[in-house]
């Protein structure tokens, strides 16, 4: 393969004499390779070619290492290109798959990441909507005439008014904000008086008035007004609240401590039935008119408080 080389080589610099100049030309002193004739400068590929003859025995300082070429034919360098080009595939094969994993995992992290946002948000809105929805509850239960009506006590006695429109109008109460406390006004009449006191006005027509609820003497309780209805008691709230009279033996409005059990336990009953806290949806008729009923609660603002402080220990 030598042979078929440009046999020419340049004059290659003596070891022994390098970094030598010649004093009269300034020019470092050359060897001859005597293997080659002609001077000058030689390619890569002649150089290439020369390292691969041996150097002469004579010339120990021209001889190189050399490296064998494997002699392959072309079928084998073929399959040879072959082969490596199926393990590059290979490698770009396993390269993308481990890419392509690696980005499903990224996607999957934040896909789990969200989910877990949305998760919060929703726990947050739910929680904030329960207890949202638990306190507004208490101010716009809904009646339900089949179920409260039908869970009325054996302990009161309903007697309904005669449907009229000057006490019994049979007006929808669509929702129970509160409960109100009255006093009937004329001493020493009884729970049955006052009940039909309130069922004479469909003739007489002299004025409105009702109640859901009259308390006597002894402390029977009617129920005058079912509690899907409303009754004309407490003027502008009776859209929203049921309405007790109590009975009461002197003028000054106090009631006998009979009358007083029953209003305790008949209150405690209905705030367990509408869900009402009832140190603010229990209110006197005074709260809503100003009206001095029920007149001893209205003069004697301790002892309402201490009412109120008996219907929430009530069991």
């Amino acid at each position: 393969m030598a042979e078929k080389q440009i046999r020419e080589i340049a004059e290659i610099p003596d070891r022994r004499t390098a970094g030598i100049q010649d004093r009269r030309t300034g020019e470092r002193p050359r060897r001859e390779c005597p293997e080659f004739s002609g001077g000058g400068r030689i390619s890569g590929s002649q150089r290439r070619a020369a390292s691969r003859e041996p150097a002469a025995e004579s010339e120990p300082w021209l001889r190189r290492e050399t490296t064998e070429v494997p002699d392959w034919g072309d079928a084998e360098y073929e399959d040879e290109l072959r082969r490596k080009r199926r393990e590059k595939a290979r490698y770009e094969q396993r390269r993308r798959a481990y890419i392509m994993k690696q980005r499903k995992k990224r996607r999957l992290r934040r896909l789990l990441r969200r989910v877990l946002l949305l998760a919060a948000a929703l726990a947050v809105l739910t929680a904030a909507g329960f207890w949202g929805f638990k306190l507004i509850k208490p101010s716009q239960t809904k009646i339900d005439p089949a179920g409260i009506q039908a869970r009325v006590p054996d302990w009161i006695t309903q007697d309904f008014l005669t449907p009229n429109p000057y006490s019994r109008p049979q007006t929808a109460l669509e929702e129970v904000k509160g409960v109100v406390v009255h006093y009937v006004g004329n001493p020493g009449t009884s729970a049955s008086a006052n009940r039909s006191y309130f069922n004479s006005l469909a003739e007489t027509k002299t004025t409105s008035a009702s109640s859901h609820f009259v308390i006597g003497l002894d402390g029977e309780i009617i129920q005058c007004i079912p509690l899907n209805e409303i009754s004309y008691c407490s003027n502008h709230r009776n859209k929203d609240t049921v309405a007790i009279e109590c009975c009461h033996p002197d003028a000054d409005g106090q009631f006998t401590q009979e009358t007083y059990d029953s209003l305790v336990r008949l209150v405690r009953w209905l705030c367990d039935e509408f869900e009402l806290d009832s140190s603010e949806a229990v209110i006197r008729h005074y709260d809503v008119t100003g009206k001095e009923c029920p007149r001893y609660y209205v003069r004697n603002p301790e002892a309402w408080e201490q009412f109120l402080k008996d219907v929430k220990n009530a069991g």
